[in-house]
């Protein structure tokens, strides 16, 4: 298994992408500490009926002593954090405008949790990874950040922060054995997606399809690969990257 003995933090992990994360994982051997603002009962749950070793925690990632929380909760659940996977976001209920016209608190809101909630979250575990020797981050960006999505300018914003932030961070890490790379996927087909595009998703949907090269929608068994494969020591010469899971609709 690519992730045995390996301990993986994922946030945003109550539903959607994080609890498919979690579960693919913990099938290649990792220890999961699953974390959300949310409960993450039903994600641990899975897991533990697949045979996986998972442990959960409450955490507000826009919060800087709940996030060392859940870092410090993870080490003595596990003993140590291996990997960090970046996934909670504000997405599913963001009110879509003109960039003139998008709400102020909203803004304020997609920066704090999916710009300063990333920025947190690599603080609070960046010393236990460095006690283990190293690690790997994957911060979870988006299509929209490279490819303008219109109507969305909050959200485009915060995705491309975290490509920046990437980067920056990889340069810094590296000699620490800390590897930071981002995956940008397209609209994976989630429970978040369907609220995000409410009763436009069967349109949005086929628009979405018609202008990848591989002209399906994008499922989360499409995304859990990359996660391992950056998780693994399989990626261990691989830092500063933004792998793109979309289809081929942008090419970097």
């Amino acid at each position: 298994m690519q992730l045995e003995s390996k301990v993986v933090v994922i946030t945003g992990a109550a539903r959607g992408l994080g609890r498919a994360y979690a579960v693919a994982m913990a099938a290649q051997g990792a220890s999961i500490f699953a974390c959300d603002i949310g409960d993450c009962s039903e994600t641990v749950a899975e897991v533990r009926a697949a045979g996986g070793r998972i442990e959960s925690a409450i955490t507000d990632v826009s919060d800087m002593d709940s996030c060392r929380a859940m870092a410090d909760a993870a080490v003595g659940a596990f003993g140590k954090i291996d990997v960090l996977v970046n996934n909670a976001a504000l997405y599913a209920t963001l009110k879509g405008a003109r960039f003139e016209d998008l709400d102020e608190d909203q803004w304020d809101a997609v920066m704090n949790v999916n710009v300063k909630g990333v920025w947190q979250c690599c603080k609070a575990v960046v010393n236990p990874m460095r006690e283990a020797g190293g690690g790997s981050i994957i911060n979870i960006a988006s299509l929209a950040a490279v490819y303008g999505l219109p109507y969305g300018c909050d959200y485009v914003a915060s995705k491309a922060a975290v490509i920046g932030m990437t980067r920056s961070m990889s340069r810094e890490l590296g000699k620490d054995n800390i590897r930071v790379n981002a995956v940008a996927p397209s609209a994976v087909m989630t429970e978040g997606t369907k609220e995000f595009f409410g009763e436009k998703f069967e349109k949005a949907k086929s628009v979405i399809a018609s202008g990848q090269v591989i002209p399906r929608n994008l499922e989360t068994a499409d995304l859990t690969g990359t996660l391992v494969y950056l998780a693994s020591d399989s990626s261990s010469f691989v830092t500063g990257q933004t792998h793109m899971v979309d289809g081929g609709s942008w090419f970097l």
